[in-house]
Protein backbone atom coordinates (compact mmCIF):
# COMPACT_ATOMS: atom_id res chain seq x y z
CA UNK A 1 0.00 0.00 0.00
CA UNK A 2 1.18 3.30 -0.97
CA UNK A 3 0.23 6.29 0.75
CA UNK A 4 0.76 10.21 0.18
CA UNK A 5 -0.41 13.11 2.47
CA UNK A 6 -0.86 16.59 1.25
CA UNK A 7 -2.16 18.98 3.59
CA UNK A 8 -4.27 21.48 1.62
CA UNK A 9 -5.70 25.08 1.38
CA UNK A 10 -5.80 27.56 4.26
CA UNK A 11 -6.90 24.97 6.65
CA UNK A 12 -4.37 22.39 5.84
CA UNK A 13 -6.77 19.52 5.53
CA UNK A 14 -5.11 16.09 4.98
CA UNK A 15 -5.78 15.22 1.38
CA UNK A 16 -4.98 11.31 0.92
CA UNK A 17 -4.16 9.23 -1.65
CA UNK A 18 -4.34 5.44 -1.03
CA UNK A 19 -2.73 3.04 -3.78
CA UNK A 20 -2.37 -0.63 -4.53
CA UNK A 21 0.65 -0.80 -5.79
CA UNK A 22 0.67 -3.68 -7.74
CA UNK A 23 -2.47 -1.91 -9.86
CA UNK A 24 -1.55 1.33 -9.28
CA UNK A 25 -5.64 1.80 -8.49
CA UNK A 26 -6.31 4.57 -5.80
CA UNK A 27 -8.50 6.45 -3.60
CA UNK A 28 -8.70 10.11 -2.95
CA UNK A 29 -9.31 10.82 0.27
CA UNK A 30 -11.00 14.94 1.37
CA UNK A 31 -9.68 16.61 -1.54
CA UNK A 32 -10.35 19.74 -0.08
CA UNK A 33 -8.52 22.33 -2.21
CA UNK A 34 -5.05 22.88 -4.55
CA UNK A 35 -6.47 20.14 -6.85
CA UNK A 36 -3.60 20.65 -9.14
CA UNK A 37 -1.10 19.81 -6.47
CA UNK A 38 -3.54 16.85 -5.80
CA UNK A 39 -3.35 15.74 -9.97
CA UNK A 40 -0.09 16.58 -10.32
CA UNK A 41 0.55 13.33 -7.47
CA UNK A 42 -1.87 11.14 -9.15
CA UNK A 43 0.18 11.73 -12.59
CA UNK A 44 3.26 11.70 -10.73
CA UNK A 45 3.00 8.07 -9.68
CA UNK A 46 0.92 7.16 -12.76
CA UNK A 47 -2.35 6.14 -10.27
CA UNK A 48 -5.66 5.42 -11.52
CA UNK A 49 -8.11 6.84 -9.38
CA UNK A 50 -11.28 4.82 -8.93
CA UNK A 51 -12.65 6.67 -5.66
CA UNK A 52 -12.77 10.29 -4.35
CA UNK A 53 -13.90 9.37 -0.65
CA UNK A 54 -15.56 12.44 1.68
CA UNK A 55 -15.01 11.35 5.16
CA UNK A 56 -17.70 14.11 5.78
CA UNK A 57 -19.05 16.71 4.01
CA UNK A 58 -17.56 20.05 5.13
CA UNK A 59 -16.13 22.45 2.69
CA UNK A 60 -12.06 22.34 3.81
CA UNK A 61 -12.55 18.19 2.55
CA UNK A 62 -14.78 18.12 -0.27
CA UNK A 63 -13.67 21.68 -2.36
CA UNK A 64 -11.56 20.14 -5.03
CA UNK A 65 -13.91 17.14 -5.43
CA UNK A 66 -15.08 18.74 -8.46
CA UNK A 67 -11.70 19.27 -10.27
CA UNK A 68 -10.82 15.63 -9.21
CA UNK A 69 -14.19 13.88 -10.55
CA UNK A 70 -13.66 15.84 -13.85
CA UNK A 71 -9.88 15.10 -14.38
CA UNK A 72 -10.20 11.69 -13.11
CA UNK A 73 -14.23 10.27 -13.39
CA UNK A 74 -13.65 8.66 -10.39
CA UNK A 75 -16.88 7.92 -8.46
CA UNK A 76 -17.71 9.86 -5.19
CA UNK A 77 -18.17 8.23 -2.18
CA UNK A 78 -19.90 9.64 0.37
CA UNK A 79 -22.65 8.43 3.59
CA UNK A 80 -26.27 8.58 2.89
CA UNK A 81 -26.54 10.74 6.04
CA UNK A 82 -23.57 13.63 4.98
CA UNK A 83 -25.77 14.44 1.94
CA UNK A 84 -27.03 17.75 3.68
CA UNK A 85 -24.22 18.84 4.94
CA UNK A 86 -22.36 18.20 1.86
CA UNK A 87 -24.96 19.99 -0.27
CA UNK A 88 -24.20 22.72 1.94
CA UNK A 89 -20.92 23.06 1.60
CA UNK A 90 -20.56 26.32 -0.47
CA UNK A 91 -22.78 28.27 1.43
CA UNK A 92 -20.79 26.71 4.58
CA UNK A 93 -17.80 27.91 2.61
CA UNK A 94 -19.01 31.51 2.19
CA UNK A 95 -19.45 32.08 5.76
CA UNK A 96 -15.70 31.01 6.47
CA UNK A 97 -15.07 33.87 3.78
CA UNK A 98 -13.85 31.35 0.97
CA UNK A 99 -15.48 30.11 -2.27
CA UNK A 100 -15.96 27.15 -4.13
CA UNK A 101 -17.38 26.03 -6.79
CA UNK A 102 -20.73 23.94 -6.50
CA UNK A 103 -19.95 20.51 -5.88
CA UNK A 104 -21.08 17.26 -8.42
CA UNK A 105 -23.83 14.71 -7.39
CA UNK A 106 -21.94 11.79 -5.05
CA UNK A 107 -22.20 8.32 -7.24
CA UNK A 108 -21.89 5.62 -4.46
CA UNK A 109 -23.88 6.21 -0.94
CA UNK A 110 -22.23 4.06 1.84
CA UNK A 111 -23.35 2.87 5.12
CA UNK A 112 -21.48 0.76 8.09
CA UNK A 113 -19.97 -2.28 7.40
CA UNK A 114 -19.55 -1.30 3.38
CA UNK A 115 -16.17 -2.20 2.37
CA UNK A 116 -13.76 0.32 -0.48
CA UNK A 117 -12.24 -2.18 -3.10
CA UNK A 118 -8.34 -1.05 -4.22
CA UNK A 119 -6.76 -4.18 -5.83
CA UNK A 120 -5.83 -6.37 -3.16
CA UNK A 121 -6.29 -3.86 -0.21
CA UNK A 122 -9.89 -3.62 1.46
CA UNK A 123 -10.99 -0.92 3.70
CA UNK A 124 -14.32 -0.84 6.04
CA UNK A 125 -16.88 1.38 6.31
CA UNK A 126 -17.13 2.77 10.00
CA UNK A 127 -19.53 4.89 10.58
CA UNK A 128 -18.57 7.41 13.22
CA UNK A 129 -20.90 10.38 13.68
CA UNK A 130 -20.38 13.38 16.27
CA UNK A 131 -18.25 15.66 14.19
CA UNK A 132 -21.52 15.26 11.48
CA UNK A 133 -24.36 13.32 10.89
CA UNK A 134 -22.77 11.08 7.77
CA UNK A 135 -19.41 10.89 9.42
CA UNK A 136 -17.14 8.13 8.14
CA UNK A 137 -13.80 6.46 9.34
CA UNK A 138 -11.90 3.75 6.49
CA UNK A 139 -10.27 1.19 8.20
CA UNK A 140 -7.93 -1.81 6.90
CA UNK A 141 -5.65 -3.75 8.98
CA UNK A 142 -3.30 -1.32 10.77
CA UNK A 143 -4.71 1.58 9.59
CA UNK A 144 -7.52 4.10 10.03
CA UNK A 145 -7.99 7.11 8.21
CA UNK A 146 -10.41 8.94 10.79
CA UNK A 147 -11.05 12.68 8.86
CA UNK A 148 -12.16 15.03 11.28
CA UNK A 149 -13.78 12.16 14.01
CA UNK A 150 -10.16 11.61 15.92
CA UNK A 151 -7.28 13.57 16.09
CA UNK A 152 -3.44 13.66 17.78
CA UNK A 153 -4.71 14.64 21.19
CA UNK A 154 -7.85 15.79 20.52
CA UNK A 155 -11.63 15.07 18.07
CA UNK A 156 -13.61 17.09 16.03
CA UNK A 157 -15.79 20.31 16.89
CA UNK A 158 -19.23 19.45 17.46
CA UNK A 159 -20.71 23.21 17.67
CA UNK A 160 -21.15 23.32 13.54
CA UNK A 161 -24.66 22.35 12.28
CA UNK A 162 -25.57 18.46 12.38
CA UNK A 163 -22.67 18.22 15.67
CA UNK A 164 -23.41 16.01 18.24
CA UNK A 165 -21.22 15.67 21.20
CA UNK A 166 -22.55 12.49 22.61
CA UNK A 167 -22.61 10.73 19.31
CA UNK A 168 -18.81 11.71 19.10
CA UNK A 169 -18.43 10.50 22.56
CA UNK A 170 -19.40 6.97 21.59
CA UNK A 171 -17.72 7.37 17.88
CA UNK A 172 -14.46 8.08 19.63
CA UNK A 173 -15.11 5.04 22.10
CA UNK A 174 -15.75 2.76 19.29
CA UNK A 175 -12.65 3.95 17.64
CA UNK A 176 -10.08 3.12 20.80
CA UNK A 177 -11.23 -0.56 20.38
CA UNK A 178 -9.32 -1.09 17.34
CA UNK A 179 -5.88 -2.85 17.83
CA UNK A 180 -3.51 -0.56 20.08
CA UNK A 181 -1.00 -0.62 16.68
CA UNK A 182 -3.31 0.91 14.52
CA UNK A 183 -1.72 4.06 12.56
CA UNK A 184 -4.42 6.97 12.35
CA UNK A 185 -4.18 9.34 9.54
CA UNK A 186 -6.14 12.45 10.45
CA UNK A 187 -8.26 15.17 9.00
CA UNK A 188 -6.07 17.55 10.18
CA UNK A 189 -2.09 17.46 12.26
CA UNK A 190 0.00 15.10 12.64
CA UNK A 191 -0.52 10.68 12.23
CA UNK A 192 -1.32 9.11 15.59
CA UNK A 193 -1.84 5.56 16.87
CA UNK A 194 -4.77 4.12 18.81
CA UNK A 195 -2.32 3.31 21.35
CA UNK A 196 -1.14 6.55 21.88
CA UNK A 197 -4.31 8.39 22.01
CA UNK A 198 -5.58 5.98 24.46
CA UNK A 199 -2.53 7.16 26.70
CA UNK A 200 -2.39 10.74 25.61
CA UNK A 201 -5.94 12.12 24.07
CA UNK A 202 -7.38 14.55 26.39
CA UNK A 203 -10.77 12.89 26.00
CA UNK A 204 -9.69 9.43 27.00
CA UNK A 205 -10.02 10.87 30.90
CA UNK A 206 -13.44 11.47 30.58
CA UNK A 207 -15.14 9.22 27.60
CA UNK A 208 -13.10 5.57 28.01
Amino acid sequence: MWIKCLPVGPLEGNCFIVADEVTKECMVVDPGDEPDRIIDAIRGNNLKVAYIVCTHGHFDHVGSVGDIKQETDAKIILHQDEIEIYNAAKDMASFWGFDIDPLPDPDIFVKEGDVIQLGSITFEVLHTPGHSPGGICLYTEGLVITGDTLFAGSVGRTDFYGGDISKLRESFRRLMTLPDNTKVLTGHGPATTIEKEKRTNMFSFNWL
